[in-house]
């Protein structure tokens, strides 16, 4: 009997670590392989496939990335359990941009449009879905006032200072965004305020990003199988994020082809990429305001674009300077409206205690105004 129960044990195990299994074999293949499979760009119906199989074994891996940081937030509680998962989200869309630089694939927007990207795509597209879903079904949700005003109140300069001001600047007219002086000293003060940021998060006002649920709210989601230690959690999301960091290269070399034999926009290359990599925040903010735990919701919305714009800035910049690769960043005028009215609502949205669902379809009108012109500038 309690053999059977120890086999019934290490099945469930073994099915719910199965993303690791199958990222691994995936990226051997691909290591031994890939350069070979990705040697002749014209064979568009090999390419498909390609596509499709890094595409299911990243968004396997990703689902066991939310599973484990899933596991971390509760075990750690907010906001630490919801800072794993932004920085583990960040690893990986860090790693797809740099993997395209470092190919010596020419397109000095990606890391712009692909920033811009997470911005509409958390910002307005996500936070519109969480307060449109959860005010349809809670009619209005609570969230912790001074946590959202602490991150718009470092989301508008450095988003500012990161895309738009490059638009300004002398280089910007030569064909640059930035020189080397303007990117090293951007990139450490965005540094700086994001370390202050944290420091404020998790420890002096950890309480500004908390909130205190009463009966009405769901219970957390729990986990399937058994409860590991917060150890075994973080090491294992770690080996499941390494497979969606090391196929990174190969998913990016192949979008970029993509997109220059198909001859699409070069915006979509910067969302496919923005999308696969908000996955894991996406699913659980989703979640959580549905089950009326919008604070998290939040924390994962604009934490997000905050960790985009503070992190991958700054990498993204030192890569160029390094490789002598061209960066654009100012975003071009309509994107610019796009921008200001994002923060100009996301203000006026966060500057009461509840939320509803009018709120949301805001959100969604311009994550859908974003959408339009994409494919149609």
């Amino acid at each position: 009997m309690h053999d059977g129960t120890s086999q019934v044990r290490w099945d469930a195990r073994f099915r719910s670590e199965a993303p690791v299994v199958a990222g691994g074999i995936t990226l051997v293949l691909f290591l031994v392989y890939g350069r070979v499979w990705l040697a002749d760009p014209s064979q568009l119906i090999e390419r498909g496939v390609l596509f499709v199989w890094l595409l299911a074994a990243i968004a396997v891996c990703i689902f066991g990335v939310v599973r484990h940081a899933d596991a971390l937030a509760e075990l750690l509680g907010e906001p630490l359990g919801t800072l794993i998962l932004t920085v583990s989200v960040i690893v990986i869309e860090v790693s797809l941009i740099v993997a395209v630089m470092l190919e010596g694939v020419t397109d000095p927007t990606l890391a712009r449009d692909t920033m811009f990207s997470v911005i509409m795509i958390m910002m307005n597209g996500m936070v519109g879905l969480c307060l449109l879903a959860g005010g349809l079904r809670h009619v209005q949700q609570e969230y912790n006032l001074e946590g959202a005003r602490a991150y718009l109140a470092v989301l508008i300069p450095l988003s500012t200072i990161a895309l738009i001001l490059p638009r300004t600047t002398e280089s910007s007219a030569a064909g640059g965004g930035l020189n080397a002086s303007q990117a090293t000293l951007f990139s450490l003060a965005s540094l700086v305020l994001y370390a202050i940021f944290l420091a404020l998060q998790t420890m002096r006002h950890r309480g500004f990003f908390e909130i205190k649920y009463d009966d009405a709210c769901e219970p957390p989601a729990r986990l399937d199988g058994e409860r590991q230690s917060i150890g075994k959690h973080a090491l294992l999301l770690l080996l499941t994020l390494l497979p969606v960091v090391g196929l990174a290269e190969y998913l990016a070399v192949i979008v970029e082809q993509g997109i220059h034999t198909l001859d699409v926009p070069a915006p979509v290359g910067g969302t496919l990429i923005a999308a696969l990599i908000l996955a894991p925040e996406s699913i659980t903010a989703f979640r959580a305001a549905l089950a009326n735990r919008l604070q998290r919701s939040i924390n994962l919305c604009l934490g997000s674009a905050l960790s985009t714009l503070a992190l991958t800035v700054p990498v993204v910049l030192m890569i160029g300077l390094a490789t002598q690769q061209s960066i654009t960043l100012g975003l071009n005028d309509e994107n610019i409206i796009l921008l200001v009215l994002t923060l100009t609502v996301s203000m006026l949205t966060f500057s009461g205690a509840r939320t509803n669902v009018l709120q949301g379809a805001v959100h969604l009108l311009l994550f859908f105004c974003y959408a339009v012109l994409i494919f149609n500038p």
